[in-house]
């Protein structure tokens, strides 16, 4: 939980939905599930999935999805579709294995040219050429009709022997003791298959490293390959060039297709992408034992509370627990989900089904949801908790949710619904004013789907119509102006060939002139290190490059003008406010009481860099922060926010509190100019809540305030100077134990300083103040009542309280 957030209250109850489906549950109590029926369901469904897969380009997923649509808008059941499906390639024509010499692929390919924005893997592993996708439908038009390992190992070998000079292939499953056993080969001859039926798990053996590294193993010169493994045929070099590719599942890897080629070298890019995609479009017929998504065939039950749920207004799913061999609860399995059930990932309906519970939610286990989870499941009692906060680390940032949470015992499964109370429209309205302020806008490029996604804010700096789509990297080079084209289309080349990350200015032409921008951009890879997919974002720098060119050609004097800075202010007040967006708020840590207060000075314009953290840390003890950047405007608030944030980061990796002000220091020498240096005090604390004792340290900071038994005395204080004074400051620590009924203050200047005044007078006031208002009987908003008696502040307030509950 951190300070930034306040925890709302909220219930939920038993849904009318909920209570149907239980009443429909109960009449499938009675109804015995024919398994073998169910096998046979599950294998039609595979093999329909897998005919879309290939007619349509989709993920198994996507396919799945598609057959239920279909079938709802012609009020056909599921089985229905499918077979109806499967009907309109049951006659398609398979092509028969042929043979083909060996040929040998150029030592040095052709080179390839491509304009700059344009990468060979943008093509190879990105796109989807059409004799690849002519290759990919007719096989899944023949897997409609296959049954066995066999004739899957058959129709690979008939439909990769011309285009790839597949000359074999052969299917192997993980049989008992990691045996290796044959179940499907082409092209090999029966006396080399029943010669290599079975494999024992030898080292040396490529199908065997294939499925322990869950990855491909690629055989391109039959001299070094025959010195490290076994080879498989005689003689040996009947094959030049081999391919070993895992079968993709949920679960552990079970199966390894090989691939024979009469091709003399190594397999290029795009061979290899049609390799893996074969394999993933046959790995649900291989894995069709274990259902559509890679665990136990779906039942009858199952199918039916699915239904009910897809006509839920709000999130709910089953659960199945897994279970440990000695019986415990190790996790559980979404076996049905309502279309409006949605994580924090931003997985939703369907798309969780599948997953597992600590996949979504790894921190989960041990909570009190757990424990109410288990308690449902032993005793059927029903378990309504109180809301609680849940932090999860989505791409290296922490997001927060609070959700109520309902569960019920459905046979042996739990239906759980929730309620979500969370900040998502806040968090969004905060990303598209800081793009806006920024004037930077996120893009995405997928090159698996060749597909491009931008930010609203990425067409405004571009002056480009939302309804033309982004520009493509092919158009990208007809908007930059020409002595920039090779520049930017050097970076983008070292992006998508290597996965280096950008960081580019370039210039482009629009109907309001040139603009001036900068791309900064980092590639995702796959196993092979080829790059999946690219992400960053487009900064529009125009102002930026006129003001530095006002800065070249006038007088530092003239750039100071009343308009510049109010806009530099009232940007200070807008960033200060979206990075302290809560004025007042109360929450608990590790067992405290926290109360923050923050009042603004009274200028409005002239922002300060007063700021706090209240946060809980991954081992739940609790770290408090308060700082001063000393100044006011844009620069105090951009120190404010990096001290902020470095504090925060180092502190959750475990680092001590000295080190952490040692280095914050070193962070503000480093960052000094010319024309700026900063320099800020803090005051930071990290309490452990299973002895009390409260660890503290101090840059130039007033002392904390602590309040016991109705008696105020300032803590003694630790070394330590003002961050950014001087390289060789040092810096120590204190330990406080807190008792309960304690208060502790935390606070800026601004509380306690008045203009001529000696800061002692103002300490004593403050002391006297607060015991005051302890013995008044309110010390439940001491932090909020102390800003608000400071009418007229000249300077920032913030005020943070820690409390100690009385013990009951």
């Amino acid at each position: 939980m951190e300070g930034d957030f306040a925890l709302p209250d909220g219930g939920v109850s038993a849904a009318p939905e909920v209570l149907a489906l239980a009443r429909v549950v109960a009449r499938l109590r009675a109804e015995v599930v024919d398994l073998e029926g169910l096998a046979s369901m599950t294998a039609v469904l595979e093999r329909a999935k897998g005919v879309l897969m290939a007619r349509e380009g989709v993920t198994p997923d996507a396919a799945y999805q598609l057959l239920l649509d279909r079938a709802a808008q012609r009020r056909h059941t599921l089985l229905e579709q499918c077979w109806i499906t499967l009907g309109r390639t049951r006659n398609s024509p398979v092509t028969p294995p042929s043979q083909a010499p060996v040929r040998t692929v150029p030592a040095t390919p052709p080179e390839q040219h491509s304009s700059p924005g344009t990468s060979r893997y943008a093509v190879a592993d990105g796109g989807r050429p059409a004799e690849h996708r002519t290759l990919l439908s007719r096989l899944g038009q023949g897997l409609a009709g296959t049954r066995t390992p066999n004739e899957i190992a058959q129709l690979l070998q008939s439909v990769l022997a011309d285009a790839e000079d597949v000359d074999a292939v052969m299917i192997y499953t993980v049989a008992t003791a990691g045996n290796l056993k044959l179940v499907g080969h082409a092209g090999i001859g029966e006396a080399m298959a029943e010669q290599w039926s079975h494999i024992p798990p030898l080292s040396g053996v490529a199908a065997m490293e294939a499925i322990a590294a869950r990855a491909a193993v690629w055989l391109e010169d039959p001299e070094l390959d025959a010195a490290r493994y076994l080879l498989i045929g005689d003689p040996p070099d009947r094959w030049p060039s081999r391919a070993w590719l895992p079968v993709p599942g949920n679960g552990a890897v079970t199966a390894v297709v090989g691939f024979f080629r009469t091709l003399r070298g190594p397999f290029d890019a795009r061979t290899r992408t049609l390799f893996r995609r074969a394999v993933r479009l046959c790995g649900g017929l291989l894995h069709e034992d274990r259902g559509p998504y890679g665990h136990v065939p779906l039942h009858a039950d199952v199918d039916a509370i699915q239904t009910i749920f897809n006509a839920l207004s709000g999130p709910a799913v089953l659960l199945t627990p897994l279970r440990s061999q000695t019986g415990e609860v190790e996790d559980y399995r979404i076996d049905a989900a309502s279309p409006e059930s949605l994580d924090l990932a931003g997985r939703r309906g369907k798309e969780l089904v599948g997953r597992r519970v600590l996949e979504n939610y790894p921190t989960v286990a041990g909570t009190a949801l757990w424990e109410g989870y288990l308690d449902t499941l032993t005793m059927g009692t029903v378990y309504e908790g109180e809301p609680f906060v849940y932090e999860e680390v989505t791409a290296g940032v922490p997001q927060q949710s609070v959700y109520s949470v309902r569960a019920t015992k459905l046979r042996e499964r739990l239906v759980v619904t929730w309620i979500r109370h969370d900040t998502s429209e806040r968090e969004t309205r905060r990303l598209d004013d800081l793009q806006r302020l920024g004037n930077l806008g996120w893009a995405n490029w997928n090159l698996a789907t060749d597909t491009i996604t931008w930010s609203d804010q990425v067409y405004v700096i571009f002056d480009r119509d939302p309804t033309l789509g982004p520009v493509r990297l092919e158009e990208l080079p007809g908007q930059l102006l020409a002595e920039d084209l090779p520049r930017l289309g050097a970076a983008v080349q070292r992006l998508l060939d290597d996965g280096a990350a950008i960081d580019q200015h370039f210039r482009i032409t629009s109907a309001h002139g040139v603009r001036h921008l900068r791309i900064v951009a980092e590639a995702q890879r796959d196993a092979d290190g080829s790059p999946l997919e690219v992400h960053g974002f487009f900064q529009d720098l125009t102002a930026l490059r006129g003001a530095e060119l006002a800065l070249r050609e006038s007088e530092r004097a003239n750039l100071v003008q009343r308009g510049m800075l109010k806009a530099e202010r009232a940007l200070g007040a807008v960033l200060q406010d979206t990075l302290l967006p809560i004025p007042e708020q109360s929450l608990e840590l590790a067992g405290l009481c926290v109360d923050v207060a923050y009042l603004p000075a009274d200028s409005g314009l002239n922002v300060g860099g007063d700021w706090y953290s209240a946060i809980e840390l991954p081992d739940k003890s609790a770290l408090f922060v308060v700082g001063d950047v000393a100044g006011h405007g844009l620069a105090a608030v951009g120190t404010m926010a990096q001290l902020r944030f470095t504090a925060k980061g180092m502190t959750i990796t475990g680092s001590p509190l000295p080190d952490v002000l040692g280095r914050l220091n070193a962070l503000l020498l480093h960052t000094a100019s010319d024309t700026h240096s900063a320099t800020a005090t803090l005051v930071m604390g990290r309490y452990q809540p299973w002895n009390h004792r409260l660890t503290w340290a101090r840059a130039g900071h007033l002392p904390p305030l602590l309040i016991r038994q109705g008696e105020a005395s300032f803590l003694p204080q630790p070394e330590g100077t003002l961050l950014g004074a001087a390289f060789d400051s040092t810096y120590g620590q204190a330990v406080t134990d807190l008792l309960p009924g304690d208060h502790l203050l935390l606070y800026t200047d601004g509380l306690v300083e008045e203009p001529g005044e000696d800061i002692e007078v103002g300490l004593a006031r403050l002391a006297d103040r607060v015991v005051r208002l302890v013995r008044e009987g309110r010390r439940g908003m001491l932090a909020k009542t102390l800003a608000r008696l400071r009418p007229g502040n000249r300077d920032d307030i913030c005020v943070l309280e820690v409390h100690v509950p009385d013990e009951p």
